[in-house]
């Protein structure tokens, strides 16, 4: 149902990979609340996904960025404030990696060329991004920039590896550069901590999908779904969000509050 909550808004959406993406699911519901947007990805990524579908289907235009090159998010930032008309009122940052992980090498036996690759993706990345948008003066007032992250940031998930790392560097980040981007240019900047959803970067972790099932017993309401991040993020681009900002908001069915359930009780009791 759409109720044209980002009608005449305009802003760009990092990572939509493919249709289990996030960040295709929020570019969808942009288009049916009335927003209009460019979309980015890495160059490689986009061979590996199916972006073009997704802008003729949204009627977006592409502007490919590798988001850890300051001259390639110049550009970006430039070309999407000409083909939408003007000042930007959100952004989405959905990227990150671990080389690690995809290689399967061990928290405690890194490859730390790998690390400091996933550390400029997945977190610096949204540094540089929203610098680029700082100095060019590319936001409107109350404009909103939202990253993805997730509870390995806080607490202990053994097979999240470096990401672990990357996302809690991501969201002192969103806290640190959110300070002077809403004392400044009255920027809101938050992260939203979603549960484990099965998107083709998720599902590259060891182990995902039995910890998939362990959230989902964990979870009062169950697992936050791609649809359901989607939705939260148009809540944060919308205007009934506009004193929103430095914090890191949990969309996960109540996992974050949780000591144990009932559930998982039952299931270990049985073994």
């Amino acid at each position: 149902m759409s109720y044209n909550l980002l009608k005449g808004k305009r802003g760009i959406i990092f990572g939509a990979l493919d249709a289990n993406s996030i960040a295709w699911k929020t570019a969808e519901r942009v288009h049916e609340e009335g927003g209009s947007f460019v979309l980015t990805n890495a160059p490689i990524a986009m061979r590996m996904g199916q972006i073009n579908e997704l802008a003729e289907k949204t009627g977006s235009q592409i502007v490919p960025a590798d988001a850890t090159s300051i001259e390639d998010l110049e550009n970006l930032v430039q070309k999407s404030v000409e083909i939408l008309g003007g000042k930007l009122d959100f952004v989405l940052h959905s990227i990150g990696m671990s080389v690690n992980v995809r290689k399967g090498k061990h928290y405690t036996d890194q490859n730390y060329d790998w690390t400091q690759k996933g550390w400029d993706v997945s977190a610096v990345s949204f540094h540089k991004t929203m610098q680029t948008l700082y100095k060019n003066d590319a936001m409107n007032e109350w404009g909103s920039i939202v990253a993805l992250t997730y509870m390995a940031s806080q607490r202990v998930f053994p097979d999240y590896n470096d990401m672990a790392d990357n996302k809690a560097y991501l969201e002192s980040i969103a806290r640190s550069f959110g300070y002077f981007f809403g004392k400044e240019k009255k920027v809101r900047v938050n992260t939203i901590s979603q549960s484990p959803t099965p998107t083709t970067a998720g599902q590259g972790v060891k182990g995902f999908d039995s910890f998939i099932s362990y959230a989902e017993k964990m979870s009062p309401l169950g697992n936050a779904t791609a649809l359901d991040c989607a939705n939260y993020t148009i809540a944060m681009f919308s205007d009934l969000t506009k004193r929103v900002t430095l914090q890191n908001l949990y969309n996960d069915g109540g996992f974050s509050n949780m000591g144990v359930s009932n559930e998982v009780i039952e299931a270990i009791s049985k073994e």
